[in-house]
C-alpha cells in the first residue's frame, strides 16, 4: 500500500482529479466576479470571456449602493452568522464534553437524538418554527434567525466535537482535578484549545449554509431593517425585469467574507479533519 501512494502515477492522477475538482468548483464563483464588472449586454454576449475596454462597467455595484441598503443587510449577515457560529460552538462543545466525559443514564440515548438532528432537515419544521417565533414575538428580528441557526447546527456541532474530545487524554484532565480545577477550567482551559481544529471545522461547516440561507431570513425576517444579504439581493430579482448587473455584484460582494474567512480557518480545517480521519 506504501508503494502504491508512493507511485508517481498514483500521485500525479490523484493532484490532477484535484485540481479538476478545484477548477470544477470555482468555476461558477470566476463566472459571477468577471460579469458583475460588464455591461448587461456583454454579459449575455459573451458571459465567458473577461471584461475589456469596450465590456467594462461598473453599473452594477452603483446600483447596488444606490437602491439597496448593502452595509445594513451585511451588517445583519455578519450579526447572524457569527452570533450563531458562537452559539453552536459553545454550547456544542458543552454538550459534547458532557457526552464524552460523563456515563449517564441516557447517554447513548441522548446521543442518538442529536444524531436525528443531522438526518432530519430542519425546513421540515417550519410552519411550528414560526408559529413559534410569532407567539414569542420574535418575527422580524435577527434573534429569530440566530436562535434556529444555533438549533440547525448543535446537532452536527455535538456529533464532531464528541468524538474529538474522547481522544482528549484523561491524565491530563485527572491531573487538572488533582490540582483543584473546577470542571468549567478544565473545559475551558485545557479541553478546548485541543479541539481546535475541530472547532474550526465545525465553524466552516456551519458558516456557509448560514451566510448563504434564504429561506429563514424569507419566513423569519423579510422586513427591511432585518434582512440578510442574501434576501437583499433578491431585490434585483423581478418577475418581468432582472438587474443582472446589481445581481451579480450584490453575489459578488457577498461571496468575499466567505472567501476571506475560509482561508483564515482553512489551515484549522484540513487539521480537524485528518486528525478525525486518522488516529
Amino acid at each position: 500500500m506504501n508503494k502504491a501512494r508512493q507511485n508517481p502515477l498514483n500521485t500525479a492522477a490523484m493532484h490532477a482529479g484535484l485540481i479538476l475538482y478545484t477548477l470544477i468548483a470555482l468555476f461558477p464563483v470566476f463566472v459571477i466576479l468577471i460579469n458583475s464588472f460588464k455591461t448587461r449586454r456583454s454579459i449575455f454576449r459573451e458571459p465567458l470571456a473577461l471584461p475589456n475596454a469596450d465590456s467594462f462597467s461598473l453599473i452594477g455595484y452603483e446600483t447596488v449602493m444606490k437602491q439597496g441598503d448593502f452595509f445594513l443587510y451585511f451588517q445583519n449577515s455578519m450579526i447572524v452568522t457569527v452570533a450563531s457560529l458562537f452559539f453552536i460552538l459553545l454550547f456544542g462543545a458543552m454538550a459534547a464534553y458532557a457526552l464524552s466525559e460523563y456515563q449517564f443514564k441516557g447517554n447513548l440515548l441522548m446521543g442518538l437524538y442529536l444524531a436525528l438532528g443531522i438526518m432530519i432537515p430542519i425546513r421540515i419544521g417550519t410552519v411550528a418554527i414560526l408559529e413559534m417565533m410569532v407567539a414569542t414575538g420574535l418575527v422580524n428580528s435577527l434573534w429569530a434567525l440566530i436562535l434556529v441557526y444555533t438549533a440547525q447546527g448543535l446537532p452536527l456541532a455535538v456529533f464532531i466535537l464528541s468524538e474529538f474530545m474522547r481522544q482528549v487524554s484523561d491524565d491530563l484532565k485527572n491531573a487538572g482535578r488533582i490540582d483543584g480545577l473546577s470542571e468549567y477550567t478544565i473545559f475551558f482551559r485545557l479541553v478546548l484549545p485541543l479541539v481546535r481544529p475541530a472547532m474550526a471545522t465545525v465553524a466552516v461547516f456551519n458558516m456557509i449554509p448560514i451566510w448563504n440561507d434564504l429561506w429563514f431570513p424569507l419566513i423569519l425576517a423579510p422586513a427591511e431593517e432585518t434582512k440578510t444579504l442574501t434576501l437583499g439581493s433578491q431585490v434585483f430579482i423581478g418577475q418581468f425585469v432582472t438587474d443582472w448587473n446589481a445581481v451579480l455584484s450584490a453575489l459578488s460582494m457577498a461571496i468575499l467574507p466567505v472567501l476571506v474567512l475560509y482561508v483564515i480557518f482553512s489551515r484549522q480545517l484540513i487539521r480537524g479533519i485528518t486528525s478525525g480521519a486518522v488516529k
